[in-house]
């Protein structure tokens, strides 16, 4: 009977690396995007927000006229 001698420590470390590459992979799933595609979500939020701004209707101040006080 002849069984095979593992070192722990080194065990440790290839499941710890193993799941650091599995996180990694997942992340890049989940959060890589290409930079066309950043590009793209970029241009289309700018000319939402230049839609959306030109149905704003601004509100006019009146400045007082000469001679007139707050009392």
């Amino acid at each position: 009977m002849c069984a095979e001698i593992v070192n722990l420590r080194m065990s440790r470390k290839r499941a710890a690396r193993q799941k650091a590459a599995d996180d990694a992979a997942e992340n890049r799933a989940i959060h890589g995007r290409t930079k066309g595609e950043k590009n793209r979500d970029r241009l289309e939020r700018d000319k939402s927000e230049r839609r959306f701004e030109q149905g704003r209707i601004e509100r006019l101040t009146l400045s007082p006229l000469p001679g007139d006080k707050d009392d």
